[in-house]
């Protein structure tokens, strides 16, 4: 692992993502999932939603690269779990969306492991809640 001696609050690095509507088409492409809500703005704003959206599993992605980031071994991440807040709206757009992922360790678990607590955000609003990485120190 990268880092120095972890303990309790610990601070992850802050990651920040962009997202494009390019960057939902190859995500698209490599999981499968073709649903329009993530490509079709007609298609999202009929069901409510502000327009097209990243995919839940991109962002769920995102926040475990912030921590394989850290730990710099993708092998470290044993477990996540999150609960999915909000949709991250993606403009077309040259710019498209921001996502920043913050984590603190908030515990250290048995056999080497560590509990980092995740703060998943977009344009201000947490979209991500309940987030957490278990992974292992050693």
């Amino acid at each position: 692992m990268s880092t120095p001696a972890v303990e309790v609050g610990t601070e992850l690095p802050e990651q920040v993502y962009r997202i494009t509507r390019a960057d939902l088409v190859r995500y698209a492409g490599a999981s499968g999932d073709f649903n329009p809500i993530h490509w079709n703005d007609r298609t999202a704003t009929a069901v409510g939603l502000p327009g097209v959206i990243a995919h839940g599993m991109y962002t769920m992605a995102l926040a475990a690269r912030a921590v394989t980031a850290w730990t710099g071994d993708p092998a470290a991440v044993v477990e996540q779990h999150v609960r999915f807040g909000r949709p991250v709206a993606v403009p077309d757009d040259d710019e498209g969306a921001e996502v920043t992922v913050r984590g603190k360790v908030g515990a250290l678990l048995d056999d080497g492991r560590a509990r980092v607590d995740l703060t998943v955000t977009s344009g201000g609003e947490k979209v991500l809640s309940l987030a957490r990485a278990i992974v292992r120190l050693a």
